[in-house]
């Protein structure tokens, strides 16, 4: 039997979907979360920058964070998302993968494949669709998975 997968995703939300007929409805069988997509980065940030004092004693400055830490996160969710599809690749849950996400998102993502799952990638679609129902993210994808 042939059964597709579909991810639906963005930084803080992936859905993952099921289609065990070509033309068949999708089923979804599992939802992630990733609760820091929702903060602001002050939030996500526990101190406050540094300061750093100008040697000629003129003043000071903020010494910002070297890192973004709502991208930090984003990175974390992607990690977790493809290490659920990876999983599923291995325990054989799928043969065919299709990937719906939020463009930003689907380049983090696309880094944290592994070359096997990569090679069942059916088709990529750089939309943010995960509040849509799954009869609208259907829509999206070919008739025939």
């Amino acid at each position: 039997m042939s059964i597709a997968w579909i991810i639906v995703a963005d930084a803080g939300h992936a859905r993952i979907f099921s289609a065990e007929e070509p033309n068949g409805e999708l089923d979804e069988i599992q939802t992630l979360t990733c609760p820091e997509a929702r903060l602001h980065e002050g939030d996500l940030v526990s101190d406050s920058p540094g300061r750093e004092h100008n040697a000629s004693g003129s003043g000071s400055h903020d010494v910002g964070h070297t890192s973004d830490a709502k991208q930090e996160a984003a990175i974390r969710f992607a990690e977790q998302v493809s290490e659920v599809i990876e999983s599923g690749r291995i325990a054989s849950r799928f043969n065919r993968l299709y990937v719906i996400a939020a463009p930003a998102f689907l380049g983090i993502l696309r880094k944290h494949y592994s070359s096997a799952t990569s090679q069942l990638i059916a088709a990529e679609i750089d939309k943010n669709l995960t509040t849509h129902d799954a009869i609208e993210i259907r829509k999206q994808l070919p008739k025939q998975l």
